[in-house]
């Protein structure tokens, strides 16, 4: 909900809508909007996943433009209502915040989360509505609680710097397990059955598909030997028990290169075993070997269990994103 104080007190301008499937230069206008909104706001107002769906065209997800009177995309909403609740993101361009669009977009969306425009079927309708925020800025906050929203959940960001004792570090013993890198193409659909076991109650990453992660391989990041599958040392065929996933987005500048521990991923099989502890020691030394200067990751705030392993390893908070919702009536 990246749209810096909305429209509070502002004069409403008429921004005409349209809605998705979105064609290449629509896509391309998105990304430019967005480009244009962190360089303001200092954070990415839209996640990876819904920037990876901007061609997706399905009756689970609504794309919303609002253009201005020469026809440019000032601002952006996607609605995702695949899960439990319909989850949204949104940003207006900031050369046209406090002018009406925020609230547009976001009566839009709410709109859609009740009674979606393109798909009549019933599990489609009446969802509960979650808007992301990225960066916990003020003025969204201002924005969210002027329509009625809470903070329902927060997504924290934290970080510790790297250094060549990371590099040289041993990693824990695993008895009676392997670690290898994950072979596209061949590991794909037993990683998603995984991620899957491992993110059973997760609103996004344990909905992942084959498809989503095949998105992902073809992004610029991504890279094979940064990522690791767990099993049993006497395995013949059968299914992994963990998986540890980085990334590291290309030219960054000289001295100041983040390495994300992506996802790290454990086996309801195998939990109480030290695999988390161990994984995230796995990612740590490979982000160091490759130069990266900091180690960054994502958790939910009330993970009380990762954020002691996060601890043990060094990691502090950074920043955080949050998700608001109305209270719920009776």
């Amino acid at each position: 909900m990246n749209v810096a104080g909305g429209d509070n007190g502002a004069v409403a301008t008429s921004y005409p809508l349209s809605f998705g499937p979105l064609d290449d230069s629509a896509q391309d206008a998105v990304r430019a909007l967005a480009a244009a909104a962190a360089t303001h706001d200092g954070v990415a107002p839209l996640s990876e996943q819904p920037l990876l769906r901007l061609g997706t065209d399905a009756d689970w997800l609504t794309h919303v433009l609002a253009h201005d009177a020469d026809g440019a995309t000032v601002g952006y909403a996607q609605v995702d209502r695949g899960g439990d609740d319909a989850s949204a993101e949104l940003v207006v361009h900031p050369e046209h915040r406090r002018r009406g669009a925020g609230s547009l977009l976001l009566g839009t969306v709410e709109r859609d989360a009740r009674l979606p425009m393109f798909s009549g079927a019933p599990g489609q309708r009446g969802k509960p509505l979650r808007v992301w925020a990225h960066g916990d800025l003020p003025d969204a906050r201002e924005f969210s609680a002027a329509r009625g929203y809470e903070v329902v959940r927060e997504l924290l960001v934290l970080a510790r710097p790297l250094g060549q004792d990371d590099a040289e570090r041993d990693l824990p013993g695993l008895p009676g397990l392997t670690l290898r890198n994950v072979r596209p193409g061949v590991d794909d659909e037993a990683w998603v059955r995984l991620n899957a076991r491992a993110f059973a109650d997760h609103p996004e990453q344990g909905r992942l598909t084959v498809d989503d992660l095949h998105d992902r391989q073809r992004e610029p990041w991504f890279d094979a030997e940064g990522f690791f599958l767990v099993e049993p040392a006497d395995q013949d065929g059968g299914e992994p028990l963990g998986y540890l996933w980085t990334k590291v987005e290309p030219a960054q500048a000289e001295g100041a290169r983040d390495g994300e521990i992506y996802a790290v991923g454990v086996s309801p099989d195998a939990q109480g075993r030290g695999l988390g502890r161990a994984l995230t020691a796995v990612g740590l030394r490979h982000l160091a070997r490759v130069g990266c200067d900091r180690a960054v990751l994502y958790v939910d705030g009330d993970n009380a269990a990762a954020l002691a392993t996060y601890a043990g390893a060094g990691f502090e908070r950074a920043a955080a994103d949050v998700q608001y919702a109305r209270p719920a009536t009776s």
